[in-house]
């Protein structure tokens, strides 16, 4: 069969001068691989490069990928993904995917950035103090859930669950989407790549389409990410994103 053209051009951006030993090995997986992730799938996308990298590196994170993060890493930086903005892909990933599965990613990203000559720590991107995180996440949570939603959830919540609910304010939304280096719907975007790729998180997966559609990214933008997402998530995963996106989108 051979690669293709397009999908050697598209891998040649990603990976310039890199001869990838699979291809040694496994030479018939590699050809049509190359040309559904790095061809087919790309046709008719109109995600950023960067933001195409960014959401994929996001669900390898919960995937638990990491010999493939860090492949898809250095193709990221090569595309332009700054050191600031695959750092906080990783940071984004620690209240949805939990730092006991984010530690080694943590390790693995300043080693990759490291070896690039890229000085360690970057430049903070925190906007909060510890006065005021439960407010600006409380209001950034409300911009991206709605106004509604998060009230009635705070109204809901029993006596001994309320806690949870100043958690998620104070430190998900608070800590984390009030950063700066990547904004609220790239953010988002990252959210939804991740949810789905950890699998069994559907309830959650709809609430970040309804999220995602409240901060301007539509139907079509989501169906795209899943697009993206399919060559390293698999299709259960993906078409359960799907459903998701077909539930929410048709009420």
């Amino acid at each position: 069969m051979g690669v293709s053209a397009q999908a050697q051009r598209n891998h040649d951006e990603l990976f310039p001068d890199h001869t990838s030993t699979l291809k040694q090995t496994d030479p018939e997986l590699i050809e049509y691989f190359d040309n559904f992730a790095f061809d087919e799938v790309l046709r008719d996308s109109n995600l950023e490069t960067k933001t195409r990298l960014m959401v994929q590196l996001a669900s390898m994170i919960a995937g638990q990928a990491l010999r493939e993060y860090r492949v898809m890493l250095g193709a990221a930086l090569n595309v332009g993904v700054t050191p600031v903005q695959v750092k906080e892909v990783v940071y984004q990933a620690v209240p949805y995917v939990g730092m006991a599965k984010v530690f080694d990613f943590i390790h693995a990203t300043n080693d990759v950035l490291t070896e690039r000559g890229i000085d360690l720590p970057l430049p903070g991107q925190s906007t909060t103090t510890p006065d005021n995180r439960m407010n600006k996440g409380l209001a950034v949570q409300k911009e991206i859930v709605g106004a509604a939603g998060v009230e009635n959830m705070y109204a809901n919540a029993p006596e001994d669950e309320a806690h949870i609910q100043r958690l998620l304010s104070t430190n998900c939304f608070g800590d984390h989407y009030t950063r700066t280096g990547i904004d609220v719907p790239v953010r988002e975007l990252l959210t939804f790549a991740m949810l789905v790729a950890l699998g069994g998180c559907e309830p959650q997966v709809k609430g970040h389409v309804a999220a995602n559609l409240n901060v301007g990214n539509d139907r079509t933008v989501l169906i795209d990410v899943l697009t993206q997402l399919l060559p390293f998530v698999g299709y259960p995963r993906t078409l359960n994103g799907l459903r998701m996106v077909d539930e929410v989108t048709a009420a």
